[in-house]
Protein backbone atom coordinates (compact mmCIF):
# COMPACT_ATOMS: atom_id res chain seq x y z
CA UNK A 1 0.00 0.00 0.00
CA UNK A 2 1.18 3.51 -0.83
CA UNK A 3 0.23 6.26 1.62
CA UNK A 4 0.39 9.79 0.20
CA UNK A 5 0.49 12.83 2.49
CA UNK A 6 0.69 16.53 1.70
CA UNK A 7 2.70 19.11 3.64
CA UNK A 8 3.31 22.74 2.67
CA UNK A 9 2.25 22.16 -0.93
CA UNK A 10 4.39 19.06 -1.49
CA UNK A 11 3.32 15.40 -1.75
CA UNK A 12 5.15 12.62 0.07
CA UNK A 13 4.67 8.88 -0.45
CA UNK A 14 5.57 6.00 1.82
CA UNK A 15 5.07 2.25 1.46
CA UNK A 16 3.22 0.11 3.97
CA UNK A 17 2.74 -3.66 4.04
CA UNK A 18 -0.89 -3.32 5.16
CA UNK A 19 -3.84 -0.99 4.76
CA UNK A 20 -4.09 2.10 6.96
CA UNK A 21 -7.59 0.88 7.88
CA UNK A 22 -6.17 -2.36 9.32
CA UNK A 23 -5.87 -1.15 12.92
CA UNK A 24 -7.61 -1.77 16.23
CA UNK A 25 -8.28 1.89 16.96
CA UNK A 26 -7.19 5.47 16.32
CA UNK A 27 -6.00 8.11 18.76
CA UNK A 28 -5.82 11.76 17.79
CA UNK A 29 -7.75 14.36 15.80
CA UNK A 30 -7.68 12.65 12.39
CA UNK A 31 -9.06 9.28 11.35
CA UNK A 32 -9.58 7.75 7.89
CA UNK A 33 -13.21 7.33 6.93
CA UNK A 34 -14.94 5.85 3.93
CA UNK A 35 -18.49 6.84 2.98
CA UNK A 36 -20.66 5.54 0.14
CA UNK A 37 -21.97 8.72 -1.55
CA UNK A 38 -24.86 6.73 -3.03
CA UNK A 39 -26.32 6.59 0.48
CA UNK A 40 -26.54 10.38 0.76
CA UNK A 41 -30.15 11.50 1.15
CA UNK A 42 -30.61 14.38 -1.29
CA UNK A 43 -32.93 17.27 -0.45
CA UNK A 44 -34.49 19.30 -3.23
CA UNK A 45 -37.01 22.04 -3.85
CA UNK A 46 -40.65 21.74 -4.86
CA UNK A 47 -40.96 25.43 -5.68
CA UNK A 48 -38.09 27.15 -7.49
CA UNK A 49 -34.99 25.50 -8.93
CA UNK A 50 -32.04 25.67 -8.68
CA UNK A 51 -31.65 25.82 -4.86
CA UNK A 52 -28.41 26.89 -3.27
CA UNK A 53 -25.90 24.01 -3.47
CA UNK A 54 -25.58 24.05 0.32
CA UNK A 55 -28.56 21.66 0.46
CA UNK A 56 -26.25 19.01 -1.00
CA UNK A 57 -23.55 19.48 1.66
CA UNK A 58 -22.19 16.19 2.97
CA UNK A 59 -19.47 17.60 5.24
CA UNK A 60 -18.63 21.14 6.34
CA UNK A 61 -15.76 22.82 8.18
CA UNK A 62 -17.09 25.99 9.86
CA UNK A 63 -15.11 29.10 10.71
CA UNK A 64 -15.53 31.50 13.60
CA UNK A 65 -17.62 33.74 11.32
CA UNK A 66 -21.28 32.63 11.17
CA UNK A 67 -22.35 31.50 7.73
CA UNK A 68 -18.81 31.24 6.37
CA UNK A 69 -17.26 27.81 5.88
CA UNK A 70 -13.58 27.04 5.62
CA UNK A 71 -14.62 24.19 3.35
CA UNK A 72 -17.79 22.40 2.24
CA UNK A 73 -17.90 19.02 0.55
CA UNK A 74 -20.95 18.86 -1.71
CA UNK A 75 -22.29 16.21 -4.08
CA UNK A 76 -24.86 16.40 -6.88
CA UNK A 77 -26.51 12.97 -6.84
CA UNK A 78 -29.35 11.46 -8.88
CA UNK A 79 -32.56 13.28 -7.86
CA UNK A 80 -36.04 14.28 -8.96
CA UNK A 81 -36.52 17.71 -10.59
CA UNK A 82 -40.09 18.92 -10.25
CA UNK A 83 -40.25 22.74 -10.11
CA UNK A 84 -42.50 24.30 -12.77
CA UNK A 85 -41.92 27.34 -14.97
CA UNK A 86 -38.27 27.63 -14.05
CA UNK A 87 -34.73 26.95 -15.23
CA UNK A 88 -33.80 23.68 -13.55
CA UNK A 89 -30.00 23.43 -13.99
CA UNK A 90 -27.65 25.50 -11.79
CA UNK A 91 -28.07 29.16 -12.71
CA UNK A 92 -25.30 31.59 -13.69
CA UNK A 93 -23.64 33.16 -10.70
CA UNK A 94 -20.56 34.66 -9.11
CA UNK A 95 -19.68 33.31 -5.71
CA UNK A 96 -17.73 34.69 -2.77
CA UNK A 97 -16.40 31.14 -2.38
CA UNK A 98 -13.91 29.27 -4.55
CA UNK A 99 -15.37 26.17 -6.21
CA UNK A 100 -13.46 23.05 -7.23
CA UNK A 101 -15.75 20.57 -8.95
CA UNK A 102 -15.28 17.09 -10.38
CA UNK A 103 -17.32 14.45 -12.18
CA UNK A 104 -17.14 10.91 -10.78
CA UNK A 105 -19.23 9.16 -13.40
CA UNK A 106 -21.93 9.77 -16.01
CA UNK A 107 -22.76 13.35 -16.96
CA UNK A 108 -23.38 16.62 -15.13
CA UNK A 109 -26.70 18.36 -15.83
CA UNK A 110 -25.06 21.77 -16.38
CA UNK A 111 -22.30 20.59 -18.71
CA UNK A 112 -23.51 18.58 -21.68
CA UNK A 113 -20.41 19.03 -23.80
CA UNK A 114 -19.79 15.29 -24.20
CA UNK A 115 -16.42 14.04 -25.38
CA UNK A 116 -13.84 16.74 -24.99
CA UNK A 117 -16.08 18.53 -22.50
CA UNK A 118 -16.80 17.69 -18.86
CA UNK A 119 -16.10 13.98 -18.71
CA UNK A 120 -15.79 11.53 -15.77
CA UNK A 121 -12.44 12.12 -14.10
CA UNK A 122 -12.46 15.76 -15.19
CA UNK A 123 -12.60 18.77 -12.91
CA UNK A 124 -13.10 22.52 -13.04
CA UNK A 125 -12.08 25.40 -10.82
CA UNK A 126 -13.83 28.75 -10.50
CA UNK A 127 -12.12 31.17 -8.15
CA UNK A 128 -14.05 33.55 -5.93
CA UNK A 129 -15.83 36.19 -8.00
CA UNK A 130 -15.49 34.30 -11.29
CA UNK A 131 -18.80 34.19 -13.21
CA UNK A 132 -19.83 30.74 -14.46
CA UNK A 133 -22.83 28.55 -15.17
CA UNK A 134 -24.25 25.92 -17.53
CA UNK A 135 -22.82 25.56 -21.02
CA UNK A 136 -24.70 26.54 -24.18
CA UNK A 137 -25.99 23.00 -24.82
CA UNK A 138 -27.39 22.68 -21.29
CA UNK A 139 -29.06 26.11 -21.52
CA UNK A 140 -30.70 25.25 -24.84
CA UNK A 141 -31.99 21.92 -23.53
CA UNK A 142 -33.31 23.30 -20.23
CA UNK A 143 -34.93 26.34 -21.89
CA UNK A 144 -37.02 24.06 -24.12
CA UNK A 145 -37.86 21.49 -21.44
CA UNK A 146 -41.45 20.81 -20.42
CA UNK A 147 -41.33 21.75 -16.73
CA UNK A 148 -44.97 20.79 -16.16
CA UNK A 149 -43.75 17.21 -15.69
CA UNK A 150 -41.23 16.00 -13.12
CA UNK A 151 -38.12 14.29 -14.42
CA UNK A 152 -35.46 12.25 -12.71
CA UNK A 153 -31.83 13.13 -13.21
CA UNK A 154 -29.98 9.85 -12.80
CA UNK A 155 -27.21 10.29 -15.34
CA UNK A 156 -24.23 10.79 -13.06
CA UNK A 157 -22.60 11.83 -9.81
CA UNK A 158 -20.59 15.04 -9.37
CA UNK A 159 -18.88 16.56 -6.33
CA UNK A 160 -17.66 19.99 -5.28
CA UNK A 161 -15.27 21.40 -2.70
CA UNK A 162 -16.25 24.95 -1.82
CA UNK A 163 -14.01 27.14 0.32
CA UNK A 164 -13.76 30.74 1.50
CA UNK A 165 -10.03 30.56 0.79
CA UNK A 166 -8.39 31.41 -2.52
CA UNK A 167 -6.89 28.36 -4.19
CA UNK A 168 -3.81 28.36 -6.37
CA UNK A 169 -3.14 25.87 -9.15
CA UNK A 170 0.02 23.82 -8.99
CA UNK A 171 2.51 24.45 -11.82
CA UNK A 172 1.63 21.05 -13.30
CA UNK A 173 -2.13 21.74 -13.31
CA UNK A 174 -1.60 25.13 -15.01
CA UNK A 175 0.79 23.77 -17.66
CA UNK A 176 -0.96 23.34 -21.06
CA UNK A 177 1.74 20.92 -22.18
CA UNK A 178 0.58 18.25 -19.73
CA UNK A 179 -2.21 17.31 -22.14
CA UNK A 180 -4.89 17.49 -19.44
CA UNK A 181 -5.62 21.22 -19.28
CA UNK A 182 -8.64 22.35 -21.30
CA UNK A 183 -7.32 25.58 -22.79
CA UNK A 184 -10.62 26.04 -24.64
CA UNK A 185 -12.84 25.80 -21.55
CA UNK A 186 -14.39 29.23 -22.05
CA UNK A 187 -15.70 28.20 -25.47
CA UNK A 188 -18.53 26.22 -23.84
CA UNK A 189 -20.36 29.54 -23.28
CA UNK A 190 -19.77 31.06 -26.73
CA UNK A 191 -23.00 29.68 -28.16
CA UNK A 192 -25.25 31.28 -25.54
CA UNK A 193 -28.01 33.35 -27.16
CA UNK A 194 -28.50 37.02 -26.23
CA UNK A 195 -31.98 37.01 -24.72
CA UNK A 196 -32.03 40.57 -23.40
CA UNK A 197 -31.43 43.93 -25.04
CA UNK A 198 -29.87 46.93 -23.34
CA UNK A 199 -31.70 49.26 -25.75
CA UNK A 200 -35.01 48.71 -23.96
CA UNK A 201 -33.49 49.65 -20.61
CA UNK A 202 -32.43 53.06 -21.94
CA UNK A 203 -36.01 53.70 -23.13
CA UNK A 204 -37.51 52.78 -19.79
CA UNK A 205 -39.09 49.50 -20.99
CA UNK A 206 -38.57 46.02 -19.60
CA UNK A 207 -35.90 45.20 -22.18
CA UNK A 208 -37.88 42.58 -24.13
Amino acid sequence: FTVVTKLLGRLYATKRTHSVFDVVGWHGNYAPYKYDLRRFHAVNTVSVDHPDPSIFTVLTVPTNEPGVAAADFVIFPPRWLCAEGTFRPPYFHRNCMSEFMGLIDGVYDAKKGGKGGFEPGGCSYHGAGTPHGPDAAAVASASQADTSRPTKFDGGLAFMFETSALLRLTPFAADPSNGMLDTDYGACWEGLPRLFSSAGVANGSNGK
